[in-house]
C-alpha cells in the first residue's frame, strides 16, 4: 500500500501560476467599491399602551366615546361581532396573542391588531394609515392584515366564506324584504 507522502510532489510552475492568478483576482477586488452601509431603521416610540387606552375609551368601555351607529359604520360590522372575531383570534391563532417584548412591556393587543386589519380592509387604505391612532408601524400593520386574513379563513371559512344554503337565501331574502328589497340576491350594488 502506497503511503500519501509518495504522492506529494512539488511544481514550482504550478504554484508560480496559481500565484499569479490569485494577486490578479485580488488586484481586481480592490477596485470593486465597498458595499453602501444599510441605513439603520429608525426607532419611533409609539406609546402603543397609550393607544389601547385610547381605543378602548373610544368603542369599548361601558360609555363610549363614540356611540353603536358610529362603530358600526367605522368597522363595517357592529360590535358584538367585532369582539367575537377579536375573541377567537386571540385565543386560537398565535400572532393575536398578547405577549410581552425584551423589555417587559406588553405587545400590541389583539384590539390593535384586529383594529388595524379592519380599518385597512373597510376603508382600504394603505397600511401607514393606522399608525397616527392604532399606534403601529406600516409593516406591523401589513402583518396584522396578513395574520387577520389568514386567521378569518381558517376559523371562520368552512362556515361563513362558502355558497349560501337554501336556508341562507330565504332568510337572506327576508332581511331583504323587510328593509325594502325585496328579490335582492346576487346584486351587489342593488340595482338589478
Amino acid at each position: 500500500m502506497a503511503s500519501s507522502s509518495h504522492y506529494h510532489y512539488h511544481n514550482n510552475d504550478e504554484e508560480d501560476a496559481f500565484d499569479s492568478v490569485f494577486d490578479d483576482l485580488y488586484e481586481e477586488l480592490e477596485f470593486i467599491p465597498e458595499p453602501k452601509e444599510r441605513k439603520k431603521r429608525i426607532y419611533i416610540e409609539r406609546n402603543r399602551e397609550e393607544g389601547h387606552k385610547k381605543l378602548w375609551n373610544d368603542y369599548f368601555k361601558d360609555t363610549p366615546t363614540y356611540p353603536h351607529n358610529l362603530f358600526r359604520r367605522r368597522f363595517r360590522m357592529n360590535k358584538r361581532l367585532f369582539l367575537r372575531i377579536v375573541h377567537r383570534l386571540s385565543t386560537e391563532v398565535e400572532y393575536f396573542r398578547l405577549t410581552e417584548d425584551a423589555l417587559g412591556r406588553s405587545s400590541l393587543t389583539p384590539l390593535q391588531k384586529c383594529t388595524a386589519a379592519i380599518r385597512q380592509l373597510a376603508y382600504g387604505s394603505a397600511s401607514d394609515a393606522v399608525d397616527e391612532y392604532v399606534r403601529l408601524a406600516e409593516t406591523t400593520a401589513q402583518h396584522c392584515l396578513h395574520n387577520f386574513t389568514a386567521g378569518i379563513i381558517d376559523l371562520f371559512g368552512d362556515q361563513y366564506l362558502r355558497r349560501p344554503t337554501p336556508e341562507d337565501l330565504q332568510r337572506l331574502l327576508l332581511k331583504g324584504e323587510e328593509r325594502g328589497f325585496p328579490g335582492m340576491i346576487g346584486s351587489i350594488d342593488c340595482m338589478h
